[in-house]
């Protein structure tokens, strides 16, 4: 891979700055959630999946994984799943006590 070929594949720092904007609006959605009463019910999932999509945020673009192959993103996939299935047992488990 030449040097022409990686620069078209990673983002410049406009792309960089608008996903840091998109970071800070995310936290600040995380705080209102969490200070909202009206919300109560749901602040935990509604923290959760914004704690997903920064994730993704950080991993696509911070992280290069866009630029990587099945294997790696794969891999991620699988233990995003595990993941996932630990914490919906959890919830299950907090639910029914």
């Amino acid at each position: 891979m030449d040097r022409d070929d990686l620069q078209a594949q990673t983002a410049g720092y406009s792309h960089y700055l608008c996903v840091w904007a998109a970071l800070l609006v995310l936290l600040g959605m995380t705080i209102a959630i969490a200070r909202h009463e009206l919300l109560a019910n749901y602040s935990v999932l509604g923290s959760l999946v914004i704690a997903t999509v920064k994730a993704g945020l950080v991993l696509s673009y911070f992280m290069h994984l866009r630029n990587e192959g099945w294997v790696v993103k794969g891999m991620l996939l699988l233990a995003i799943g595990a993941l996932t299935f630990i914490i919906a047992l959890t919830f299950v488990d907090t639910w029914y006590r």
